[in-house]
């Protein structure tokens, strides 16, 4: 069974995702943007904003901290899918919990990971480093290059 913690930093990496997109971000953006109170705030709250629409969430977020719209396009060939941005919150909330797995530290892995070289290479579709094994993402992440 999933601790409460880690349910809360999946919601949370979530909806730093969902702003990323519906602002056309990187995640480095809109954690900068939201930073660190905020991050925290989502953190905290997130059985009560999972309860709420996202779309409310992400607005009054990106609202709350003048987020604009960027330019930043997810990169994929035409005809190929991208994966929700639940699912890719999956894959970083796995990626900070291999880094340290205390939730005590969550907050701060999640704005050093999102904000890090490793989401630029997630985010394209093309490759294939969304669909690796968790543990060669985070050996990735480790050496600080696409081994």
């Amino acid at each position: 069974m999933e601790r409460q913690e880690d349910n809360d930093l999946f919601y949370t990496c979530s909806l730093i995702e969902y702003i990323a997109r519906i602002t056309e971000n990187k995640k480095s953006v809109i954690v900068s943007k939201l930073g660190r109170e905020n991050i925290e705030k989502i953190y905290q709250l997130a059985s009560v904003y999972h309860a709420e629409n996202i779309d409310k969430v992400a607005s009054d977020f990106i609202e709350e901290c003048g987020i604009e719209k960027g330019n930043y396009c997810i990169q994929i060939d035409v005809g190929n899918s991208i994966p929700s941005y639940y699912d890719i919150g999956k894959v970083y909330k796995r990626l900070i919990i291999m880094i340290d797995n205390r939730p005590e530290y969550y907050v701060d892995n999640l704005i050093k990971v999102l904000s890090s070289w490793i989401i630029l290479e997630i985010d394209n579709y093309n490759s294939s480093m969304y669909y690796e094994n968790p543990s060669y993402i985070y050996a990735c992440y480790q050496e600080g290059k696409v081994l």
